[in-house]
């Protein structure tokens, strides 16, 4: 397989896919010979930084391989970490070309779009004399059972909420509303205002609050969440960035203890309370690709994680994510939509009148039957998930994988488990023994996702 002059081997491909090309395979063969230095540095939230001291080849005969590597690995940065400031240390052709991707009429701009809104920051790419140095703030958060706490997970279909008493749940429901397709924020603030009186009333005081919600949070505000999907504008910014704050201190004062953060983040916490150990990367296959990811000393990074839209396939064919307009992302190929993708390759016809679940389980009902199409399906994504392990591990040197969501759900994720390990062992044998593939077991679902919610703030004494 080659791309741009840069050539690859392959040991497996996804039998349903067999044009699928390895991100980090090309990765490894553009770096084998690229001995030029260049720096690029992503800017985030107070001061943070991701700073990546790497090479390029630098000869006409490379500069589109060049241009391609250093570009996937910027759009990788951003989504993993996000920022609103690219930095290009050592070679102005490259920081010109980044510049014409990452604007108004480039072909990122969604991507420089996206990060402006999060960060409230123009994007910028400007050209510097030095690195600046790699800077993060990860914080110890989760894991505190003392006290009176409420837990709130906010889902797209139905909103759970938790009263816990010293580490055990007292009381616990679950509510059907529809965030998604709701414009008035006054709905999606009421729905949580009562979630939180009504853990309230099943303890003598609340003590914290922390809320478990699909999004990007920063400093407790709602930057970006699809759950206020319909919100406009306007109102978004008036009534949705700080609706979490405003429902917790309007509820029980300004002086609560609370905390807001990314679902994925409180799956991962809740894997790590489940395996009993740190350095876990979640991942959850089911509408999209959800991640969440605990460092070695069991700290959320705040990092976003968003690992939908980091490219894993470099084949220039590949499949576009209808959001993004980008090709070669994870959500086409770890979430419902790679097997629905899958599907008709595999010779399964799925009724255009379908949505995207109910796509996903006439599959999973021809795999609980042992249909050998659906089997393939399975298998393809076992393929794609083994070759993408590679990468995540690069990213982020993660020695537990939690995967769990609807894709994984049944035999299907059995399927797709198996492939994984095996190619795992033959295609990437070094890092086999490296990575613990996890599946939820019955004490991760003991523990609940709005439970771990209420875990999260501390209480100082």
């Amino acid at each position: 397989m080659n791309l741009y002059g840069i050539e690859i081997n392959l040991k497996h491909v996804p039998e349903l896919d067999p044009d699928f090309f390895p991100l980090q395979r090309f990765n490894e063969a553009f770096l084998a010979t690229a001995t030029k230095p260049i720096g690029i540095a992503v800017e985030r939230t107070d001061g943070q930084m991701a700073s990546v001291q790497t090479f390029i080849h630098g000869t006409p005969e490379k500069a589109e391989a060049d241009r391609y590597y250093i570009e996937r690995l910027v759009k990788t940065i951003l989504w993993m970490k996000g920022g609103f400031r690219i930095m290009v240390c050592d070679d102005e052709g490259i920081c010109r070309y980044l510049k014409d991707t990452y604007c108004e009429s480039g072909r990122q701009a969604f991507d420089a779009d996206f990060m402006a809104n999060v960060f409230e920051h123009p994007f910028e790419v400007l050209s510097v004399d030095q690195l600046p140095e790699a800077k993060d703030d990860p914080k110890a958060i989760g894991g505190h059972l003392d006290g009176c706490r409420i837990g709130f997970d906010a889902g797209g279909s139905d909103r759970k909420v938790s009263a816990v008493i010293d580490g055990e749940t007292v009381y616990s429901e679950e509510v059907v509303w529809f965030p998604k397709t709701t414009a008035d924020p006054d709905y999606h603030y009421d729905g949580i205002v009562a979630a939180l009186k009504s853990a309230a009333s099943h303890m003598p005081r609340v003590d914290a609050v922390g809320v478990s919600s699909a999004g990007i949070y920063i400093n407790n505000r709602t930057m970006r969440a699809s759950l206020f999907l319909q919100v406009p504008p306007d109102l978004y910014e008036k009534k949705v960035k700080d609706i979490y704050i405003r429902a917790i201190t309007d509820t029980f004062g300004p002086d609560i203890p609370f905390s807001v953060i990314n679902d994925g983040d409180v799956t991962a916490l809740a894997g790590a309370m489940s395996l009993e150990t740190n350095n876990v990367l979640g991942i959850a296959m089911g509408t999209s690709e959800a991640v969440g990811f605990v460092d070695r000393e069991g700290r959320i990074t705040g990092w976003l994680n968003e690992l939908a839209f980091v490219p894993v396939d470099a084949n220039p064919e590949a499949m576009v994510d209808e959001w993004s307009g980008d090709i070669g992302c994870g959500v086409k190929y770890f979430s419902q939509d790679g097997v629905i993708k899958l599907a008709p390759a595999a010779g399964i016809e799925l009724d255009s009148s379908l949505s995207p679940a109910e796509k996903l389980k006439v599959v999973q009902k021809l795999m609980e039957a042992d249909d050998p199409r659906a089997a393939a399906v399975y298998r393809s994504i076992g393929c794609y998930l083994a070759h993408t392990l590679a990468y995540y591990y690069a990213l982020y040197g993660c020695e537990n994988l939690l995967l769990l969501g609807r894709v994984m759900s049944g035999k299907g994720g059995d399927v797709l488990l198996d492939i994984c390990k095996a190619v795992l062992a033959d295609e990437y044998p070094a890092l086999a023994g490296k990575l613990r593939l996890a599946l939820p077991d019955e004490k991760f679902r003991r523990v609940g996702q709005s439970a771990v919610a209420a875990s999260l703030p501390e209480v100082v004494k």
